[in-house]
C-alpha cells in the first residue's frame, strides 16, 4: 500500500482492521448475502451473486412487502423532491433516507419498521433529494455506535446514527453532525447541497455535493472532503484551486469559489487506497471564459485521489473545455478486465455524452482506444471552444443517431411542421455542437444523458455491461440582458457574471411538450467488453404516462416507445437485468443474454432508482424506491417496496 510523504509503511493497529474490515465487504456481497453499499460494493458494480430468481421463474415474483414513508415527507411543500435512493441491506435490516433526510430502518424479510431518524432541518431551498446513505463499521467495538449509518442532508450536514438504534452517534462530529457549510462562505441557501450517498473508504468518509447549475460565478466551492468515521474530523480537503493545500482553509478564508462540483457517487478501491470522483464543471455550465486553469484541467473529468491525503494520483477528462452541462454524475465502475496483457484493474466511466471511457484504474490510462476527434468551433467572444474532444473509439457509443429535419417528430402534422422549422432555425452539426451568440443551438445527448447519475451495471462473470441511457436533445439560446427583461422570468436562466442570460429547456419540444425527435428516448443497451461490441440494445419504456402536456396517452396497447429514463439497473448471477427508471410506472426483469422482457410489476409512481437485491434466510429479495420526481408530475406516496419469490417457486 502506497504511503505519502514521510509517514511511517507500518499501519497502526486500527488502521490494519479498518482496512481488513473493508476488504471484507465485498466477500460478504460476493456470497449474495448483503447489499452494504450504494453500488453494491465499493467497487459499484450492481451486481448480485444471488440465482434463486431466474429466467425460468422471474413471472411467479410477487410483492413481498411493502412500506409507505410517514408524513411529513410526502406532504412537505416543496416545488423540486426526489426520491431516488437505493437502499442497503447489512445483516437482516434495510437502511434508506428520504427526501428530507431522515434515516430509515426495516426489517429486510417483513419491512416492519425498526426505526426512524427525523432531523430537524434548516431552512433551506433548492433540490431535495438523498439517494442513498453509507454503512459503517468500526474496527473498535470498545467504541459508541460500533455500526453506524452515515447521511448526508440536503440542509448540507452529515450525521451518524446507531445502526441498531437510531440514536446519534454523539461522539461523532459535534453532537452527532458535522455542517458542511464550515468554511464554505455565503451563499444562498439551497444553492449547495449533497444529494448522493457518502464514501468510506480507509475510515473515511468521502463527500461532495451538488452545486446549483447555471446560477452565477461566484457560487460556492465544489471542495470534496474526508472526515474520520469515527470522531468526524476533517482529514482532508481536495480544493481544486489549492492544490498544495490538503486540510482546512487558513483563518479568515474560505474554499475557493465556482471550482467544479463533485455531486455524483464516488467509488473506491481499498487495496490501492484510492477514492474515484466523477467531477462536474463551473458556473454557469455554457459560459466558460473565467474558468481557472485548475477548474479546466479538472471539470468533466475522472480524478483518482489517494484516500489517506486527497492527494491527485491521476485524473482523465471525458469532455474537454465543457460548455454544454456534460458534468460526469455516473459512479465509476471498478472491474478487473480480461486484457491481452493479463487482467487489469480497470474503471469504466460512464457519461452523459453516451461515451464510455475504460480506463486502467492505477494510472488512469486507457484500456481501450480514446481518439481525439476535431469538434465544432463557437462563435462566443472571449470564449473559445476546445478544437478536438475525446471519443471512446473502442467501445460501442450510447449517443444515439445524429439528428435530422427529416427526423423530427410530432403527434400532429402541425406540431411536426413546428419542430421543423426551429431545427432550421437552430444551430446543429452533430455531436457538441457549441453554445452559439445570435442563434438557437441544439446538441444531443442532453443535459440528462447519455448515462446520468444511475450509472450502469457490470456482470463481471460474463463481461457484459447494461446501461440504461438518454437520447433526449437540448435546444437553448443566448439572450442579452434587456432580451431578458421582456421574457417570463421562469423561462430565464440568468447566468450571473456571464456575458448572456439563457433561454434553456430541459429538452427540445413542440408546444404541446411533446420531443421534437423521433423516439425512442429511453433504451437499454448490452455491451460485451472482452471487445467493446453492442450485443443487443431496445427501448426502455411505452407510451403510457408520456402524452402531451403530461397527460397519458390513452391507447389501447401502450407504444414500445422508449420514454424519459431516470435510474439504473441491477444485474444478477442469474442472468437477469431488473430496472425501473421509466415514467411508464413499471419495475421490469429482462433476460441478461437478450434484452426480453420476462416480468414486469405495475408501480404507483415512477421508480426514479437503482433496484438492489439480497438474500435473507434462503429467500432472495428484490428492493426498488418508488415515488418518481415531482418535476415529472404527482404521484401516490412515496414507498419502498420488495419483491420475492412465493414459497412454492423458490
Amino acid at each position: 500500500m502506497r504511503e505519502s510523504g514521510s509517514r511511517s509503511s507500518t499501519l497502526h493497529r486500527s488502521q490494519y482492521l479498518a482496512v481488513l474490515a473493508c476488504l471484507l465487504v465485498p466477500l460478504a456481497h460476493a456470497a449474495g448475502e448483503d447489499w452494504q453499499a450504494y453500488g453494491g460494493s465499493a467497487a459499484g458494480t450492481r451486481f448480485s451473486r444471488a440465482t434463486q430468481i431466474t429466467p425460468a421463474n422471474v413471472q411467479r415474483l410477487r410483492l413481498a412487502w411493502s412500506y409507505r414513508l410517514p408524513p411529513p415527507v410526502e406532504t412537505v411543500a416543496h416545488p423540486y423532491v426526489a426520491f431516488e435512493g437505493t437502499p442497503l441491506e447489512v445483516d437482516g435490516t434495510v437502511y434508506f433516507c428520504t427526501p428530507n433526510s431522515a434515516a430509515v430502518a426495516l426489517d429486510a424479510q417483513s419491512g416492519a419498521q425498526r426505526w426512524i431518524f427525523a432531523p430537524q432541518l434548516r431552512k433551506w431551498g433548492g433540490f431535495r433529494a438523498c439517494r442513498g446513505v453509507a454503512y459503517y463499521r468500526s474496527p473498535e467495538p470498545a467504541r459508541s455506535c460500533p455500526e453506524r449509518i452515515v447521511v448526508a442532508t440536503v440542509d448540507a450536514r452529515l450525521y451518524a446514527v446507531d445502526a441498531h438504534t437510531g440514536a446519534l452517534c454523539r461522539d461523532f462530529g459535534q453532537g452527532g453532525w458535522i455542517d458542511l457549510l464550515t468554511d464554505m462562505g455565503p451563499m444562498t441557501p439551497g444553492v449547495f447541497t449533497p444529494t448522493s450517498a457518502p464514501t468510506i473508504v480507509r475510515g473515511r468518509i468521502v463527500i461532495g455535493g451538488m452545486v446549483m447549475d447555471n446560477g452565477q460565478t461566484s457560487n460556492p466551492s465544489g471542495v470534496v472532503r474526508a472526515f474520520d468515521a469515527l470522531s468526524g474530523a476533517l482529514s482532508w480537503a481536495w480544493d481544486l484551486d489549492h492544490p498544495q493545500r490538503h486540510g482546512a482553509p487558513p483563518a479568515g478564508e474560505i474554499y475557493s469559489r465556482n471550482t467544479p462540483n463533485a455531486w455524483g457517487p464516488f467509488s473506491a478501491d481499498e487495496e490501492l487506497g484510492l477514492v474515484f470522483i466523477p467531477t462536474g464543471n463551473s458556473n454557469p455550465d455554457y459560459y466558460g471564459a473565467h474558468r481557472s486553469a485548475q477548474s479546466e484541467k479538472y471539470s468533466s473529468s475522472v480524478v483518482a485521489l489517494e484516500a489517506d491525503t486527497g492527494t491527485v494520483r491521476w485524473s482523465f477528462q471525458t469532455t474537454h473545455h465543457d460548455l454544454w452541462d456534460y458534468d460526469v454524475g455516473s459512479q465509476p465502475v471498478l472491474v478487473d478486465l480480461a486484457t491481452a496483457g493479463g487482467t487489469v484493474p480497470a474503471l469504466i466511466q460512464p457519461t452523459k455524452r453516451g461515451e464510455t471511457f475504460v480506463l486502467d484504474r492505477r494510472t488512469g490510462t486507457p484500456l481501450m482506444p480514446v481518439t481525439e476527434e476535431p469538434a465544432p468551433a463557437g462563435n462566443v467572444p472571449g470564449d473559445p471552444t476546445a478544437k478536438t474532444q475525446p471519443f471512446s473509439s473502442g467501445i460501442a457509443s450510447l449517443a444515439g443517431p445524429a439528428l435530422s429535419e427529416k427526423d423530427m417528430w410530432g403527434l400532429t402534422p402541425l406540431d411536426s411542421l413546428w419542430c421543423r422549422i426551429k431545427f432550421r432555425e437552430a444551430r446543429y452539426e452533430g455531436a457538441l455542437t457549441p453554445p452559439t451568440a445570435g442563434r438557437p443551438w441544439i446538441y444531443s445527448p442532453g443535459w440528462m444523458g447519455g448515462s446520468d447519475w444511475g450509472g450502469v451495471s457490470v456482470d463481471e462473470s460474463r463481461n457484459v455491461l447494461v446501461a440504461v441511457s438518454l437520447r433526449m436533445a437540448n435546444y437553448d439560446q443566448f439572450v442579452s440582458g434587456e432580451q431578458a427583461r421582456h421574457i417570463r422570468p421562469s423561462l430565464i436562466t440568468p447566468q450571473v457574471g456571464s456575458p448572456f442570460a439563457g433561454l434553456l429547456s430541459d429538452y427540445f419540444h413542440s408546444p404541446l411538450g411533446m420531443p421534437c425527435q423521433r423516439p425512442p428516448y429511453g433504451v437499454i443497451s448490452a455491451i460485451d467488453l472482452r471487445n467493446g461490441t453492442l450485443l443487443w440494445s431496445h427501448p426502455l419504456g411505452t407510451s403510457r404516462s408520456n402524452g402531451p402536456l403530461g397527460l397519458p396517452i390513452r391507447l389501447p396497447v401502450a407504444i414500445p416507445m422508449g420514454n424519459v429514463t431516470l435510474g439504473g439497473n441491477l444485474l444478477t448471477a442469474s442472468g437477469l437485468i431488473f430496472v425501473g427508471a421509466t415514467l411508464d410506472r413499471y419495475l421490469r426483469a429482462l433476460d441478461e443474454r437478450t434484452g426480453q422482457e420476462l416480468w414486469r410489476a405495475s408501480l404507483s409512481a415512477a421508480a426514479f432508482a437503482t433496484p438492489m437485491s439480497y438474500e435473507r434466510q434462503g429467500r432472495q429479495y428484490v428492493l426498488i424506491a418508488v415515488g418518481g420526481n415531482s418535476k415529472f408530475g404527482p404521484n401516490h406516496g412515496l414507498f419502498v417496496q420488495a419483491f420475492a419469490l412465493p414459497a412454492d417457486a423458490r
